[in-house]
Formats: structure tokens, C-alpha cells, sequence
């Protein structure tokens, strides 16, 4: 049975391997490992192989294992769907917030963030399929949501994240990807040069979110195996 550090190396030289063959730059894509539903232990022992970025979905959880491994220096990143009524514990613990999609939810972590932390960096969630089930801007609101955004304080607009329909043919897995890449330039285009992040891309579909420009890829089961109840 293969050890968690030997499962984190394998999605490494994966990832390595990706970036290799579609060009990118070296070390340009980095590994968020989705912890949810996962120990403190398997964490802890994530963090002992060298990772450091954990991605949680909900708020109750991240604040237990954050307040369990504060002696830690884990980079917290909130991936899931973010209730207005729970954005100031967010605000003060993570680092990244993937999954901003209106503008209250962006304007109670500007005004919740501690002044004593840097900003926080957030992404904009893309519908990028447009399905209704799911959270997210539509593409055609996005550039207004961005605009607005970028006049907060205490938060810093890093770049668009997206869950995208699943998909099991390549070709149409980076046909997705490469939509949300096009919407990214067309903000950086409108003046938001500081763009500088792509949150998409999981097991399933890794190598062509890499292709199409990922630099947060999420990976959770390939990590921690299956997840608890």
C-alpha cells in the first residue's frame, strides 16, 4: 500500500510531467490537496511530506482542524460555498477564498479581514457550464462582478476558479478549461493585470486544466483515498 508522501509524490511528477509537456513553466502549478471530510491526523501527516496548501469546503471543519494544527503554518484555502452569514471566521483563518460569486459575499470579506493580515486573496467562481445546480458567476455578468471587486480593501481579486461539467474526453475536458482562460485575459486586457491565478482542475481532468493554463490544480481522493463520512 503505497504511503501518503508516495501518493504526493506521484501527483507531483503528475503534475511535473503536465507542465513539461504543454510547456509551461516550471513550478508555474501548484497542488492544493482537498482535505475535507478528512483527520487532522492525515493533514498533519501531509504536512510532514512537505505540502502545505489544504483546501476545506466547509466553515465548521476548516475552523476545528485550523484551531487542532495552529502550531502549523498551513496555508488554508475555502473551496466550498460561502453563506454570508459565515464569512468572518473565513476571513480571519484562510488565506485563499476560491469561491466568491456576488459581490456580498466579497464586500463581508473585505470588511471582515483583520488589519494585521495581508489581503485575502480571493478567485471569482465561474459557472463556466452555465448549469443551473451549480454556484458561480455566469460568464457574461463576470467583468462587472471583477470591476467591482477590485475597488475593495483587505481582499486582492488573484484570478477565477471554476467546477466545470464533467467531462471524460480530453479534447472537450480542455475545450472548458480554455473558456475560463479566455474570460482571465479578457479581465487582464480590461486592466486587472494582477490576474495571475486559475483554480481548475481535479483528478479527472488535471492534465487538461494543465494544458489550458491551471495554476491551482484541487486534489483530494488521489491524496487521502476515499472520504469519511
Amino acid at each position: 500500500m503505497k504511503s501518503l508522501c508516495d501518493k504526493l509524490q506521484i501527483i507531483g511528477a503528475d503534475i511535473s510531467n503536465a507542465v513539461d509537456a504543454y510547456q509551461r513553466k516550471e513550478n508555474s502549478v501548484q497542488l492544493l490537496a482537498v482535505s475535507k471530510h478528512h483527520p487532522v491526523n492525515a493533514i498533519r501527516e501531509a504536512y510532514a511530506c512537505g505540502q502545505r496548501a489544504f483546501g476545506e469546503n466547509y466553515t465548521q471543519e476548516m475552523l476545528k482542524k485550523a484551531e487542532a494544527l495552529k502550531e502549523l503554518a498551513i496555508e488554508w484555502h475555502f473551496i466550498g460555498p460561502l453563506q454570508s452569514n459565515k464569512t468572518r471566521p473565513i476571513a480571519t483563518i484562510a488565506t485563499w477564498v476560491h469561491t466568491v460569486d456576488r459581490m456580498k459575499i466579497a464586500k463581508r470579506l473585505s470588511k471582515q479581514r483583520p488589519a494585521h493580515l495581508p489581503p485575502l486573496s480571493i478567485c471569482l467562481q465561474v459557472n463556466i457550464s452555465e448549469e443551473s445546480s451549480k454556484s458561480g458567476v455566469f460568464p457574461q455578468e463576470l467583468s462587472t462582478l471583477a470591476q467591482e471587486v477590485t475597488q475593495l480593501p483587505n481582499i486582492k481579486l488573484r484570478g477565477l476558479m471554476a467546477i466545470p461539467k464533467a467531462e471524460t474526453d480530453f479534447n472537450k475536458q480542455r475545450e472548458i478549461f480554455a473558456k475560463l482562460r479566455c474570460l482571465q485575459e479578457n479581465l487582464i486586457k480590461q486592466g486587472m493585470t494582477e490576474l495571475d491565478t486559475l483554480s481548475m482542475g481535479m483528478s479527472a481532468d488535471m492534465s487538461a486544466a494543465i494544458a489550458e493554463g491551471a495554476t491551482i490544480v484541487r486534489i483530494g481522493t488521489a491524496i487521502f483515498g476515499i472520504r469519511e463520512n
